[in-house]
């Protein structure tokens, strides 16, 4: 199942987050979302472990106190379909 965990800490690091969900058993992945130019955390990420563990971490640590702060966590929902902010400068020069 993969997990939502949102409200993180700026400084927290994927190794920090995983060890909080270890305690429930094996994680398979630890992603922290990141700005792509400035490469800070934008204080969310997802974490991927198996359903029964998963719904154990959920109950557990969703607002848990971690770094300073109230962790929100989540199953995941998948991204929905829609508008997405067009990539690079569409702006156009001169005519």
């Amino acid at each position: 199942m993969k997990i939502y965990v949102g409200n993180l800490s700026f400084s927290l690091t994927e190794e920090e987050l995983k060890k909080e969900f270890e305690v429930f058993g094996e994680v398979n992945s630890v992603t922290v979302i990141r700005d792509r130019e400035t490469n800070r955390s934008k204080g969310f990420g997802f974490v991927e472990m198996a359903d029964d563990n998963a719904q154990k971490a959920i109950n557990e640590l969703n607002g848990k106190e971690v770094a300073g702060r109230k962790l929100v966590v989540n199953q995941a929902k998948p991204r929905e379909e829609g508008f997405r902010r067009p990539r690079g400068n569409s702006f156009r020069r001169g005519r």
